[in-house]
This record gives structure tokens, C-alpha cells and sequence, in this order.
């Protein structure tokens, strides 16, 4: 009650986003902050959103909202626009994404945008006689959810504003992205719409397999338009800059050769040894000699890369892959995949699906 008697003023007004930064560090500082004009369906498209705070708390606050002010001027820019999407899950979240996605981001020169996919049933279903009756849900049920929704994403705003003041993680431009519908859709929607640089997920891999995490991710993987990088909650690197050992699957597609040039390009590190494999059931010559081709081509293009090659038995064996990777202590596997129809994918999945369900080691995917 003591926090109503004393007066409100606006300290400022600012889009939701960064109402939302002033208030998580206000009250950190231990000065009670409340936020008006609040768009409670869409409470992130609003805008001229209200931050006040007691009137006593006005001087020490105008100090504190103008240092924040002024390190959000000197921010690291934004080159063409560029975008690192980490889509999130805060019910089965794996940390490492924010990691990695922050860290490519900065290499990049990119913005940061989380996408969070919130799901809100349609109808609910009523039993009456045993009859099936539908019903649109209450605008109550509705706000409910977009109230949690908003709250995980005002906990994690206020957990990667703390890691950035810490040094823990780099300082960017990053916002949330809230969007209703299935996770997959959205997310498959968005990099169409928005073309990110790359999308930046979790998945279960082979110790915790058929988890809906893990599906989705295959899913995008499968389908999207732009790079996808799959960080399984199991894998053992820490930092993005200690992945300098890749393996690239390649069927000598042409296109392969633009695909490498993205692995390059995306893991740049003067470390950075590229194996090229070549997974068969035939041991044929011709299978070597292409390697050999491949190899030199790079090698001549990229000086500084050591590159290699090696013939692995059977593509349809995410094990054999396995074991090839854990021999070599590969950092990252990537390859080029093609897009499918649903009725090719439902019974001739694809190396995403398999590799996301029997690999602890993280996926770099293009779509060329």
C-alpha cells in the first residue's frame, strides 16, 4: 500500500521491449517500477508504453535510465540488417543455443531474435450426453496463457540482460518474437518472411530420443529455407569458437560446393580442419577420386583450411556416421539437404531426422 500513497510519475515512455529492460534494472536497483498502456493481447507489438516509478525514486532512476540509454547508443550495429533466430522453448530449453546463437551473432555482426510459438486451443471440447460439443475457448483461458507466455519471456529478457552485464555474453541487439500456432509452422513461416542468417535450435539427441524438441527441430531442419545449426542438450563444447572440426557429408552435388562455402564461411577459424565424407554401400574408385577432386578444390580456395577426405559405409547408417565422428573427434557434421514432399519424408526420412535422433554431436544444415 506504501507503493500506491506515494505519487506515480512517468520516468519514460518506450516501445514494450525496452519499457521492459528499464523495469527489470529499475528494480534490481530496488526501485518499484509499474507499466501502463499495456496492449494485453498483443503486448508486444505495443508501443508508448508507459514506465513509472515513485516520485521520490525520480532522481536516482533519470540517472540509471540514461546510462542505459547511452550504452544502447553504443551498441554494436546492425550490418545489413543481418539475423541470428533462436526459436525457444521455455518448457524444455536447452541454454547452450542462447550461447552458441549470441557467439554467431557477434561473428556476424547480427541481431539476436528469439522466437517463441505459444500454443492457444481453438476449442475445447464438452461432453454432454456423449455428444461432442465445440466451443470457442474464454478470452480469460486466452489472456491466461498470454500472460504466462509474456512472463517466461520477461524472465529470460532479465536472465540475458544480467549475462550481458556480466560479460558472460556479448553485447547485441536482441528482442522477442511471440507468435500463436505450432512451433514448426511458425518457425518454417517466419524464415521464410524474414530470411535469417541462420537458425539456432536444441535437440534431444540419441540419449533422449522421440522428444517433441527433437522433432520439431528435424521438422525445420527438413524443410526450412535458410541454415540451421541443431545443438543436441547432450553435446560437450562449450564455446562456438572451439568447433573448428567439421565433417561435410557429400554426394558430389554440385550444389555441395556452394554449401561448403556457407560451412566456411559460418565456422571461420584459423584452426578450422574440413573433412570431406562420402558415406556408400559400394566401394567403387571413382568414390575416392571425387573426394580427392573435392579436397584439392578447397584446399587451393581456402589456404588456411586444412582439409582431408574419407569413404564411410552406408548413409542409411546414422551409426557408421557415428562412429566416424567419434574416431576423428569431430566438432560439427554438415551437409546439404533436400527438401522433400510430405509423402517422400514420411517413408524415406532424411539424414536430419536420423542423425537428430542417434548423434550427440551438433548439425549444421544448408538448403541450397
Amino acid at each position: 500500500m506504501r507503493f500506491m500513497e506515494d505519487k506515480l510519475v512517468t520516468l519514460a515512455i518506450r516501445t514494450y521491449h525496452r519499457a521492459q529492460m528499464i523495469k527489470a534494472v529499475l528494480q534490481e536497483e530496488g526501485i518499484e517500477t509499474v507499466i501502463h498502456n499495456l496492449n494485453l493481447e498483443q503486448p508486444e507489438m505495443a508501443v508508448g508504453v508507459r514506465v513509472r516509478i515513485k516520485e521520490s525514486d525520480l532522481p536516482r532512476a533519470l540517472t540509471i535510465v540514461e546510462e542505459m540509454e547511452k550504452a544502447w547508443e553504443e551498441e554494436k550495429p546492425v550490418k545489413e540488417n543481418r539475423m541470428v533466430l533462436i526459436p525457444v522453448d521455455f518448457a524444455d530449453h536447452i541454454p547452450k543455443t542462447i550461447d552458441f546463437g549470441f557467439q554467431m551473432a557477434e561473428k556476424m555482426e547480427a541481431e539476436v531474435v528469439f522466437l517463441y510459438v505459444y500454443f492457444t486451443p481453438a476449442f475445447t471440447i464438452s461432453m454432454n450426453n456423449d455428444v461432442g460439443t465445440y466451443s470457442i475457448s474464454d478470452s480469460e483461458l486466452l489472456r491466461r496463457i498470454i500472460s504466462s507466455a509474456n512472463a517466461d519471456v520477461e524472465n529470460m529478457r532479465n536472465l540475458i540482460n544480467r549475462r550481458i552485464r556480466k560479460k558472460e555474453l556479448p553485447k547485441l541487439n536482441f528482442k522477442f518474437e511471440l507468435i500463436e500456432g505450432v512451433p514448426e509452422d511458425q518457425i518454417l513461416d517466419y524464415c521464410k518472411k524474414y530470411k535469417p542468417d541462420v537458425v539456432v535450435m536444441g535437440s534431444r539427441g540419441k540419449k533422449i530420443s522421440n522428444e517433441l524438441l527433437g522433432s520439431v527441430t528435424a521438422e525445420v531442419i527438413e524443410l526450412c529455407e535458410v541454415p540451421v545449426f541443431a545443438i543436441p542438450s547432450m553435446t560437450s563444447q562449450e564455446k562456438f569458437d572451439d568447433l573448428k572440426k567439421i565433417a561435410f557429408i557429400t554426394n558430389f552435388d554440385q550444389k555441395d560446393l556452394i554449401a561448403v562455402d556457407k560451412v566456411i564461411s559460418t565456422f571461420a577459424n584459423p584452426e578450422m580442419e574440413l573433412c570431406f565424407i562420402h558415406a556408400s554401400d559400394k566401394d567403387e574408385p571413382w568414390n575416392e577420386i571425387m573426394l580427392t577432386g573435392i579436397k584439392s578444390y578447397f584446399a587451393n580456395q581456402y589456404p588456411g583450411v586444412k582439409t582431408n577426405y574419407a569413404l564411410v559405409e552406408s548413409t542409411d547408417s546414422p551409426e557408421k556416421i557415428n562412429e566416424f565422428i567419434e574416431k576423428l573427434q569431430i566438432d560439427v557434421l554438415a551437409f546439404n539437404s533436400r527438401r522433400k514432399r510430405l509423402f517422400a519424408r514420411i517413408f524415406n526420412p532424411g539424414l536430419a531426422y536420423k542423425m537428430i535422433y542417434h548423434s550427440d554431436i551438433p548439425l549444421f544444415v544448408t538448403h541450397v
